[in-house]
């Protein structure tokens, strides 16, 4: 399962609307798509109660995983992308 880690960069961390376009960018995703913190049990990257509950600030590392399948890279790509970025500034 290809994997990739990133620091949250939005200021108010994944809260509210950085969750909420982090999640509406997963659900167009081709493949299976999950995140985590930490320890943490990973949580599906469509669901916004999901993600919110992982509690992600700003500089927090976050895991994501995606189901082997084509477009699993792209989708790591731009996730990973989205979430490096300050949502809250753009």
């Amino acid at each position: 399962m290809p994997t990739r880690t990133v620091a949250v960069g939005s200021a108010s961390g994944l809260h509210a609307r950085p969750a909420k376009l982090f999640v509406e960018a997963a659900a167009k995703q081709p493949v299976a798509v999950t995140i985590r913190t930490g320890d943490k049990k990973p949580v599906p990257a469509k669901s916004i109660l999901g993600v919110l509950s992982l509690g992600a600030k700003q500089g927090t590392e976050v895991t994501i995983e995606a189901a082997d399948g084509d477009g699993a890279q792209a989708a790591l790509d731009d996730l990973a992308s989205l979430l490096a970025r300050d949502l809250d500034a753009e």
